[in-house]
């Protein structure tokens, strides 16, 4: 099939295809949702370059999914929740940074000098990265959202389109898995 033939197809049938056909059918998407997944991104981050990266972090995950990809609503859909969830992930990672980064200057200026030869503060960093990266993806987007954004448990709920019990839960499970890793160390960390 000629690739002009593929992007007069619905949707539903470039999933089917795209499995099969491969690269031409990909090519078709990209440049169907290309322009729209920039234009959330964008707006949202209000950064050109970081938009971008979203674009192509999206299409790099529908690549190596194509296989078991299951596209039940059309791509429009997917892409868009695609688009939210990895903007809400960056913002969450920068804020998280941030916030990390300031909290640790405070919490290191009322330690007394034996303690901070004791604290490698990237080594701790690093664990707590690794440790926040590991939770489920839910549960991280929840604690991000609260951490690092300041967001409330109603303004998660809305956001995500969970109910608040749901958010109480992920955020519970997140400071379980948080206090088992660091103990009485996490107060320096959230």
């Amino acid at each position: 099939m000629v690739i002009s033939s593929y992007s007069s197809l619905p949707d539903a049938r470039l999933a089917e295809l795209l499995r099969t056909e491969g690269e031409p059918v990909f090519r078709v998407l990209y440049e169907r949702y290309w322009d729209k997944i920039y234009i959330i991104a964008r707006h949202r981050l209000q950064d050109r370059t970081e938009a971008e990266e979203v674009v192509q972090d999206i299409f790099l995950r529908l690549w190596r999914r194509r296989f078991e990809l299951q596209v039940t609503k059309g791509f429009d859909n997917y892409f868009m929740a695609a688009a939210k969830f990895e903007v809400i992930n960056r913002i969450a990672r920068k804020a998280r940074a941030s916030a990390f980064e300031k909290d640790m200057a405070l919490a290191l200026s009322t330690v007394d000098e034996t303690t901070l030869q004791e604290l490698d503060y990237n080594e701790l960093n690093e664990r707590f990265q690794l440790t926040v990266n590991a939770l489920p993806q839910k549960c991280r987007i929840v604690f991000r959202l609260q951490h690092d954004q300041g967001y409330s448990q109603q303004e998660i709920a809305d956001e995500l389109g969970i109910a608040t019990k749901t958010v109480e839960a992920h955020l519970a499970r997140a400071r379980k898995i948080l206090r088992d890793q660091f103990g009485h160390l996490l107060g320096l960390l959230v």
